[in-house]
């Protein structure tokens, strides 16, 4: 028997300048008295949480900081986390300011501190368990100061197993923000990669949830069974539609401008593509891309991005998800032509026609435009690495079902070997 109902989930939302000024207001609306602020060593520099916890302050709340989040957060940063909230707590609410790092590390926290079990125990299987949080959770005010996560939206947590060197999450509807707070100026001391990258990441959410699999082409599920990731649906394709257009005008300029004036338009419509993006994949989902992306993210060897921290090798996720992109969707395109050629014509509108060569070819081109890597060969990756990135994706079942097209082991190293040089 085949699926029959969709659903649909989504934070309070508070978009605007100057929204990040509102938040002991926000948490008037609760019964707050303490409250744990999390971000990371190089957002705090910019003075925006401590802005934020001296507000809260100054309205009589409570606050502690926890500044140590990992960039890519790992398991291990985000037990050390978890430890610490634990010792300064008990909170009543929960601030995380940053990227999705920080809201994902928060995430992690909140479900931590508020139910029994350890983080393996959460993680998706089969890399872990696929425990269900059985108790509330506390109030979680993202604050997202990257456009393009969109983790103030989902109800998703991304972190790596560094004793298998591979990402995977963990993935239940409680984990979702109480409120998402998206101050476009909160995002100007993005440096120009740090956009890309992120950039790409909301880039490939409204692709790939717009091009998954359909929410009836699953198996019927009983109402306990059934997921964030429910599939393509109508609700969830406005959100991308609408994400992939504004994409389309302001990702190059929000690249090349977003640290001038005159790239604050491009900014806020990032920022607002990121959270329309989110509100989509968070309830449609993703998947090939963001399959093949967790093994190269873990099996990073000593690729380091212009703008990141310099401390340790690292690929990007939204690079790590959009290198195999253009080679992932021409690998999806017969599944839906339609889709496919739609969402190329909303990026490029330029385009009225084509076969599946249009999609990767307008993936390619908007890459090369904003400075990416040429493939994955530029991050250290080869012919050699191909079996393990392929046993990597095998891992990320979650994912690989949400596609619109079964992919095996073949075809991911298919995948992968055509993304070694996108031009």
């Amino acid at each position: 028997m085949r699926e029959t109902v969709f659903t649909y989930a989504a934070p309070a939302l508070k978009f605007g300048s100057g929204a990040s000024a509102e938040i002991a207001f926000d948490l008037s609306q609760y019964a707050v008295r303490r409250v744990l602020l999390v971000t990371d060593a190089g957002v705090a520099a910019t003075g925006h949480p401590a802005r934020i916890a001296e507000q809260l302050s100054a309205a009589g709340l409570e606050v502690t900081t926890y500044d140590r989040v990992h960039v890519e957060p790992t398991d291990a940063s985000i037990e050390e986390a978890v430890a610490a909230a634990r010792d300064t707590g008990p909170f009543d609410a929960i601030v995380a300011v940053g990227g999705g790092s920080s809201i994902d590390t928060a995430k992690a926290v909140n479900l931590l501190t508020t139910n029994d079990g350890e983080l393996s125990e959460y993680l998706n299987a089969p890399v872990g368990e696929g425990r269900v949080p059985t108790r509330p959770l506390l109030p979680l005010v993202a604050v997202p100061t990257t456009t393009g996560t969109g983790s103030e939206a989902t109800a998703i947590c991304v972190l790596d197993v560094l004793s298998l060197r591979v990402k995977t999450g963990i993935s239940h509807t409680r984990l979702r923000p109480t409120l998402a707070v998206v101050d476009p100026d909160l995002t100007t001391t993005q440096p120009a990669m740090v956009t890309a990258a992120a950039g790409m990441d909301v880039l490939c959410h409204a692709l790939e949830s717009y091009t998954a699999r359909w929410y009836s082409d699953f198996d019927a599920k009983s109402p306990e069974q059934r997921v964030p990731y429910c599939g393509a649906n109508p609700i969830a394709d406005l959100w991308s539609e609408k994400a992939l257009a504004m994409l389309s005008g302001a990702l190059r300029i929000a690249v090349r401008d977003g640290a001038q004036d005159s790239g604050r338009p491009a900014r806020e419509q990032m920022a607002m593509a990121a959270t329309f993006a989110g509100l989509g994949f968070g309830n449609a989902g993703v998947h090939l891309p963001h399959a093949n992306a967790y093994p190269i993210a873990g099996r990073v060897r000593d690729f380091r991005p212009e703008g990141y921290p310099d401390a340790e090798p690292l690929v990007p996720h939204g690079m790590a998800v959009s290198l195999t992109a253009p080679a992932a969707f021409g690998f999806t395109f017969e599944a839906a032509p339609d889709r496919h050629l739609r969402a190329a014509a909303l990026l490029d509108p330029t385009v009225t026609t084509g076969d599946g060569g249009t999609l990767p070819d307008v993936l390619r081109t908007l890459m090369r435009d904003i400075g990416f890597p040429s493939g994955l060969a530029e991050v250290g990756y080869g012919e050699a690495d191909v079996d393990d990135l392929v046993d990597g994706t095998l891992q990320q079942t979650r994912l690989l079902a949400t596609a619109p097209r079964e992919a095996g082991a073949d075809d991911l190293a298919g995948i992968f070997r055509g993304s070694m040089e996108n031009w």
